[in-house]
């Protein structure tokens, strides 16, 4: 059975974007906790996580992507998801690293969404750099994502079965020298790259 909901609500969702926090609903809402409580329990809006929320009957399902960058700004998509969207790798990860100035990283700062793993990794703000602006959220570049599956993983998972012939070898060279020397290592001894 669907619930329908009344003019007051459909006129509050109308307000509300598609991906939006506690505080934008206080500008529309009396009593916010318990609208969104409400709107909630009948599937009008889903909870993400504490304070984040999609407006879903109204405008839908955002992806992943869209969701991860907002949950923490600033942050953009790395590692092996950005890997599988620049077409580097054809392995279908189940996690989506974002990797964001934001404190509140960690495994225990995972998300789940739609079943796929939302992970968050803390960089530095020298590294923050080198992605590339979708319509609503942002990515690595092929080379960034390289260098940053090395930094958090230690290596490139299957490196043998990746496509590295898009790769900007000079570009990958040049950013890899703001990381560790653990990582720049890690790039001198990869053997498909040149």
């Amino acid at each position: 059975m669907n619930i329908v909901p009344d003019k007051a609500t459909i006129h509050r969702l109308q307000q509300l974007p598609q991906l939006f926090r506690k505080q934008d609903a206080e500008k529309i809402a009396p009593h916010t906790s318990i609208f969104l409580s409400r709107a909630a329990q009948k599937k009008f809006i889903h909870r993400i996580n504490r304070g984040n929320y999609i407006n879903s009957f109204l405008k839908g399902f955002p992806s992943v992507e869209k969701v991860a960058c907002f949950v923490r700004p600033p942050a953009y998509i790395s590692c092996e998801w950005a890997l599988n969207f620049h077409g580097i790798t054809l392995q279908s990860p189940m996690v989506c690293t974002c990797i964001t100035l934001n404190s509140a990283v960690g495994r225990n700062r995972t998300i789940k969404y739609n079943g796929i793993i939302m992970e968050y990794s803390k960089i530095k703000p020298k590294l923050f750099k080198h992605f590339v602006n979708m319509e609503q959220y942002h990515i690595a570049s092929p080379e960034k994502a390289i260098l940053d599956t090395i930094y958090y993983r230690g290596s490139i998972p299957a490196m043998d079965e990746l496509e590295l012939d898009n790769i900007n070898v000079d570009l990958l060279f040049e950013i890899q020298k703001d990381y560790p020397t653990t990582v720049q290592r890690v790039v001198r001894g990869l053997k498909n790259i040149e």
